[in-house]
């Protein structure tokens, strides 16, 4: 049995404000939500706070349930918003939270 590294009752009403706040300039992937957001975030500091190699994503899909095109799209959407940077090898590291 996995254990969650993040619970919604552990989270502070100020990040899911800020995940709000900042969807208004950066528009989240179609069919996702909040939550989502948070999931994806919690799973790539799971990992490491990087998205780099095939099994990051294979393991970050996991945890979240999202697709693989749901994942793209939810990293080009952290890029947008600010919450994450892209590495010079390659992929993108998760820049706040956690991850800061």
């Amino acid at each position: 049995m996995s254990k969650r590294l993040f619970t919604p009752a552990r989270l502070s009403g100020l990040s899911l404000v800020s995940v709000l706040f900042l969807a208004a300039c950066a528009v989240p992937p179609s069919g996702t939500d909040a939550q989502d957001i948070v999931n994806y975030e919690a799973a790539v500091a799971s990992i490491g706070c990087a998205l780099v190699t095939e099994p990051d994503y294979l393991a970050v899909g996991l945890q979240t349930g999202l697709s693989r095109e749901q994942l793209v799209e939810m990293t080009q959407y952290q890029l947008a918003a600010k919450r994450a940077e892209t590495l010079p090898e390659g992929g993108i590291k998760l820049i706040t939270g956690v991850c800061a």
